[in-house]
């Protein structure tokens, strides 16, 4: 479609930034909305945007809660499709502050959806995640198995969102493409993170906490994995009419929480100070994704294991540390 473009929600973030830089870099047209949440630091995403500026991207500062922000957008750009990664993340802060958690994740989607409506753009990636499957006792997950029971507001708010878009499609015949995000990790992430976190307090010599016994076991998957299947998913919905899928994107290779620690280890040479906590409410044992869907209907295969992404962090976070100093 000319002169049309892809709007993505919550692009100066992680996974956001990393997606705009792939569709620029394929001279896609991207308008990339973000509200700088407080939730952890502007710079970050400021430094996230600053490494797009040679595409000069279009970037708009606001809330998709606001429906104003999205009619300056609507009406003044033809927006081909959505991609929608911005939410309030996190499972334990969503504990703490649910009625938040649901105002963005589930009414931001629906201003979004309203706005699409208005202006007859029926195409939308929204980024789930793997927390609804909560404490699923059959393994690998698969997109059919029954999600009933998330174990926190924010998975609850992920599957209630998913809920709207399956309305939406019914009612409005709009195409979806509901995308279950598993443990998301690599350049660029988030601090309030797992990995980022482990890494930025072995570095400063401090002790790091445990919950558990270290025998939780996460589906960690490389950011660049995670950006093709997005990328996959984008060509095939462009293509396609009619659509309705939910889709995990997983490395399908569990890891424990202990040989996470052991292998932060072995690939930075240093060691940790362990402090072992009690599981934290909301966390859920096993994450484990199933990808035959995903292979089978835009061929996707993550390429990346765990020792291969975490050099590749390493490399990344000791050249933004020195920056930050």
């Amino acid at each position: 479609m000319k002169n049309a473009y892809i709007l993505i929600t919550g692009g100066a973030g992680f996974i956001g930034s990393h997606l705009a830089e792939r569709l620029l870099s394929c001279n896609e047209n991207v308008i990339i909305l973000d509200n700088f949440d407080s939730f952890y630091d502007r710079k970050i995403k400021e430094g996230n945007l600053q490494g797009l500026q040679s595409f000069q991207p279009i970037f708009i500062e606001g809330d998709i809660r606001d429906p104003l922000v999205l009619e300056q957008i609507f009406s003044n750009y033809t927006i081909e499709m959505v991609v929608h990664l911005a939410a309030k993340a996190g499972v334990r802060p969503s504990i703490v502050e649910p009625n938040l958690y649901f105002d963005v994740n589930v009414n931001g989607t629906i201003q979004i959806l309203e706005m699409m409506k208005k202006y007859h753009c029926k195409k939308i990636i929204f980024a789930s995640s793997s927390s609804v499957y909560g404490n699923n006792a059959k393994i690998p997950y698969e997109e059919t198995d029954e999600v009933d029971h998330p174990i926190s507001p924010y998975a609850a708010s992920k599957k209630s969102a998913e809920l709207i878009l399956h309305s939406y499609h019914h009612l409005y015949q709009f195409d979806v493409l509901i995308l279950r995000f598993f443990t998301v990790y690599g350049p660029g992430q988030r601090p309030d993170l797992a990995i980022h976190k482990f890494f930025k307090l072995l570095y400063q010599g401090k002790s790091i906490e445990m919950y558990g016994d270290g025998s939780t076991k996460r589906d960690y998957t490389f950011i660049h994995d995670i950006i093709s299947g997005v990328f996959k998913a984008l060509s095939y919905i462009r293509m396609k009419s009619h659509v309705y899928e939910i889709v995990n994107l997983g490395n399908q290779d569990p890891v424990s929480l202990a040989d996470l620690i052991s292998t932060i280890e072995l690939t930075t040479n240093k060691k940790f100070n362990i402090l072992k906590m009690p599981m934290q409410e909301g966390d859920v044992n096993l994450t484990y994704a199933s990808i035959n869907k995903a292979r089978q209907l835009f061929q996707y295969q993550p390429q990346t294991d765990l020792k291969q992404g975490l050099l590749q962090f390493m490399k990344w976070f000791e050249n933004y540390e020195e920056k930050r100093d």
